[in-house]
């Protein structure tokens, strides 16, 4: 009972009006594995995050990454209609009860498996992507090896559990597949769903993911359950434009996966900022060319990806502009014009490129001698 209480504590202590950076800790994880992220993988906490664990559903992040991928470069559409074999139609656990032969879009399917955490689905959509189970979970660990995850074994789309295998992962992993399936933002059009339906409206499906509604920010991406995996997520919250990844594998029960999710995301949004490499509002000047085409060339930063900061860094940040006040044609599109040191206190912390966004040629003799026969024009007109 004393768990429970301060699992619930954790939760909802996101409603506090005054909470301090200093004052948030992560505090005792009961996890068996867990890590804190930035959307871009960088780790603000971890325990025990590279030893592996079975995942239970929180497999099928992997499975809707290979979906989203496979949607976003135009193999499969979403309209796709997908038939569920007698195969993924005997799985057990969640699921929506799909009979053999029984055809759904792929839109639907995907919900299917985001919302309602359905096992049949999982397989249905396995073999219309690969072909067959088999096939499927051999891209599922190829795109595994190909992250760099150092600990996974899948062995299903769904990781429930199986005679004599069972998926293996470790909460860095789980992290990095997490981080690269954000890339998809549809997928959050799935996984922040709370209720909807299928099969026309017929068929309920309600999140397995509470901490929706129980957590500030929450926005997904996979719970998970079996009786020798404990209980798992791979979470997604963000708030005031930062992104972090919560994972825990191997929670004793949902208090306690529920209250360390809380307890990690508190900490990362309660003691780091993002802080954008411009100013909001500010603005690069162009850069003058000489000789080109055209008489100058529009500068952009190389990269605008956003750093996070702890909140005392952040708000003593400056940032320093350094762009070259011209160039000589011919400018290459990507032409690196000058760079933003972000400092803090006067100390350096970060250096972003300032690049030419387009290409500008150089003039050739006809367009140098047409420009003198204007120049001549215009002077002797001013003579007059």
């Amino acid at each position: 009972m004393k768990r429970w209480f301060a699992a619930a504590a954790a939760v909802f202590c996101v409603l506090a009006v005054s909470i301090t950076a200093s004052a948030v800790e992560v505090g005792e994880i009961h996890a068996k594995g867990a890590i804190l992220t930035t959307e871009d993988g960088q780790v603000l906490f971890e325990q025990n995050a590279d030893a592996s664990y079975p995942p239970a559903s929180v497999t099928k992040i992997m499975t809707m990454l290979l979906t989203m991928e496979a949607v976003d470069s135009g193999k499969v559409s979403l309209e796709d209609t997908v038939t569920a074999s007698a195969h993924a139609a005997e799985m057990g656990g969640s699921q929506i009860y799909l009979k053999e032969g029984e055809q759904m879009s792929l839109d639907d399917m995907l919900k299917s498996i985001a919302v309602a955490s359905a096992n049949d689905a999982a397989v249905a959509v396995a073999e219309h992507l690969g072909g067959s189970e088999e096939a499927f979970v051999s891209m599922m660990n190829d795109r595994a090896a190909a992250l760099g995850c150092t600990g996974t074994t899948f062995v299903n789309p769904n990781g429930l559990d199986t005679d004599g295998e069972e998926t293996k992962t470790t909460a860095r992993d789980l992290a990095l597949i997490s981080q690269e399936l954000l890339k998809h933002e549809k997928i959050l059009d799935y996984t922040s769903i709370w209720m909807d339906t299928v099969r026309n409206g017929e068929f309920g499906l309600a999140n397995t993911n509470k901490m929706l509604k129980l957590y500030d920010g929450m926005i997904g991406l996979k719970t998970g359950y079996t009786s020798t995996a404990g209980y798992c997520i791979s979470a997604v919250a963000e708030r005031d434009g930062m992104r972090l990844i919560a994972v825990v594998l191997g929670e004793p029960d949902k208090e306690s996966r529920n209250g360390d999710i809380a307890a990690m995301l508190n900490y990362g949004f309660a003691n780091y900022a993002v802080a954008e490499i411009l100013e909001e509002g500010q603005e690069l000047d162009d850069v003058a060319v000489e000789l080109g085409l055209q008489d100058s060339v529009e500068a952009k930063l190389k990269d605008d990806t956003a750093i996070l900061l702890e909140k005392s860094a952040a708000e003593g940040l400056t940032r320093e502009i350094q762009l070259k006040e011209h160039v000589s044609a011919p400018v290459q599109a990507g032409d690196v014009l000058g760079e933003v040191i972000l400092l803090q206190d006067g100390e350096e912390l970060e250096r972003r490129e300032i690049v030419a966004a387009d290409s500008v040629e150089r003039k050739g003799i006809s367009d140098i001698f047409r420009d003198l026969l204007g120049y001549l024009l215009m002077k002797k007109q001013v003579s007059w």
